[in-house]
């Protein structure tokens, strides 16, 4: 994995998680191509959700 070109003191903790979320996000989408269980994709979008809220407020942190 390559280091980011840029950071902030605000990003940097969140960046592991969001790195792990889009993982399991990879993995759930997998999983209900592969068998069809909509359990799956509705974890995923759960997911993106999730990733997509905490990009907005890391944003929004990082406006301020």
């Amino acid at each position: 994995m390559s280091k980011r070109e840029w950071d902030t003191p605000i990003r940097s903790p969140w960046n592991p998680i969001i790195h792990h979320c889009l993982k399991a996000i990879d993995l759930h989408m997998m999983e209900y191509l592969a068998t069809g269980d909509p359990w799956h994709a509705r974890n995923a979008q759960a997911l993106r959700a999730y990733v997509m809220g905490l990009k907005d407020w890391i944003h929004q942190q990082e406006r301020q």
